[in-house]
């Protein structure tokens, strides 16, 4: 038989209706639970002015709400009123002693003050009144607040506790993860995972967060395994699919990896960081216009978004394109003037359109930002190498050198150099100590000797450090 309920109100015409009432100075009068409605609208959108209106219109109305009390509390406490959002709470736990909800929100209060130790108290003394369910949330609270405290050790404790009530408690896997990480304790954590598995083999975030811990160690393959198994047992997870997409990205497995952040696609709505993991493994495989398509679809979305201006610049700089390149690259810098590879982009792209002291600059500034790292030495001594003046690029390598001892690009870098400047003696010494710390590295070096009987000379000398 059909059921004839009674029309329930449009919430969206709810708030617009109140927004209206607020704006003509109006009293509005609502159910509670409408009262309700309006104050979780607001709060979601992180609008604690007019989640406090509703907060008070309503408790004018309904003074003795456990739920627009609470809510009040909330709101003040994210408006730093600690002390207003407590007093709120003890009145409430006056009509509702030993309420989970009183406490939970007085725990959360405690946790915006900086004051985890007293939230940790509070959340213990619930522990005595919580069912299983709530007893799942406190854990993953409580190991919230000895991470605040910076105490790893009882944050990972209290987020096993929290999974091992729900092996599914995404928020506490990944909590987990990030503590584990910070402890040096991934390595060991694949046990425990393992463990969570053989207990419910069906457990897709299990899987999942197997396989974040092996790309964090950097083992690709065994991440992907693990990602493949989380996306067979829950097919629409779109963040296993694209931390796949990530571990082919890391292995070179370019086409896999688009795939990949194309079934991501399926699955989620893209984002303009969706675009620009899509956009580079198109430009990995070379195809440069959809990559192009997919960097410009990025900045569509978010303006603001500097890796897309990034990705367009790189894009056209591979076509030759370079002073649109430029454009694009300055776009990038306005928005975060401290990513060393936008500066080198510039100082590259300065000089190839001859603006030899304009890319000194952009060098100079990528070396202040990362002074040790290898790309800004290379990248700044190669237009001097370009110039042939070998002197001032030695000079530039030992700079780089004097940030990044044991890097032996540098080493093999300044080697080629003094080769080049005819000064054989250092050359070999620097080879030397290239050899010891990268052998297999040699390779790099013959990029600058494309004379077969150089390179074999080079490669006799390479031959003689192995033995």
């Amino acid at each position: 038989m059909q059921d004839f309920d009674e029309k329930q109100p449009d919430r969206k015409e709810v708030i617009l209706r109140f927004e209206r009432m607020l704006k003509n100075h109006e009293r509005p009068f609502f159910d509670l639970d409408t009262y309700e409605h309006i104050t979780e609208h607001y709060i979601e959108q992180a609008n604690w002015t007019r989640a406090l209106q509703a907060c008070d219109l309503g408790l004018e109305n309904y003074p003795y709400s456990l739920e627009l009390m609470l809510d009040k509390a909330h709101t003040l406490s994210h408006s730093s009123r600690f002390e207003e959002a407590l007093e709120l709470v003890e009145r409430a736990s006056l009509f509702n002693p030993n309420d989970i909800d009183v406490m939970y929100v007085e725990g959360h209060i405690y946790n915006l003050m900086g004051e985890p130790n007293r939230a940790i108290e509070v959340y213990q003394k619930m522990l005595y009144y919580a069912s299983d369910d709530d007893r799942n949330e406190i854990f993953f609270q409580m190991g919230q607040s000895y991470q605040n405290l910076a105490d790893y050790t009882g944050a990972i404790e209290y987020y096993k506790k929290a999974i091992e009530l729900n092996i599914n408690n995404e928020s506490a896997l990944y909590e987990l993860a990030f503590c584990l990480d910070l402890t040096n304790e991934l390595e060991t954590s694949i046990d425990y995972y393992n463990e969570l598995i053989e207990k419910d083999p069906y457990s897709h975030n299990a899987w999942y967060n197997l396989g974040i811990v092996y790309s964090k160690l950097g083992k690709f393959e065994d991440a992907l395994f693990a990602y493949d198994y989380a996306v067979v047992i829950k097919e629409d997870f779109a963040s296993a699919h694209f931390n796949m997409a990530n571990s082919y990205m890391n292995l070179g497995k370019f086409e896999q990896a688009n795939e990949s952040y194309l079934l991501t696609m399926n699955y989620e709505p893209a984002t303009a960081d969706l675009y620009c993991h899509l956009g580079a493994s198109y430009e990995k495989l070379g195809l440069f216009q959809k990559a192009l398509s997919c960097f410009r679809d990025a900045v569509k979305l978010d303006e603001s978004w500097d890796e897309g201006w990034y990705g367009i610049a790189s894009c056209m700089t591979a076509e030759g394109r370079f002073i649109e390149a430029m454009s694009c690259i300055r776009k990038a810098l306005k928005i975060n003037e401290f990513e060393v590879d936008y500066w080198l982009m510039l100082g590259q792209l300065e000089y190839k359109i001859g603006n030899v002291f304009s890319a000194n600059e952009a060098f100079e500034k990528a070396s202040e930002i990362e002074p040790d790292y290898e790309e800004v030495w290379l990248q700044w001594s190669l237009m001097y190498f370009d110039q042939k003046d070998y002197k001032r690029a030695y000079e530039l390598i030992q700079d780089g050198l004097d940030s990044a001892p044991e890097d032996a690009s540098l080493y093999y870098r300044g080697a080629a150099y003094l080769i080049h400047a005819g000064d054989y003696r250092e050359a070999m010494l620097n080879l030397e100590i290239a050899l010891t710390l990268d052998y297999e590295a040699h390779t790099q070096l013959f990029d600058f000797f494309p004379e077969i009987e150089k390179q074999k000379a080079i490669y006799k000398l390479i031959e003689q450090y192995r033995k």
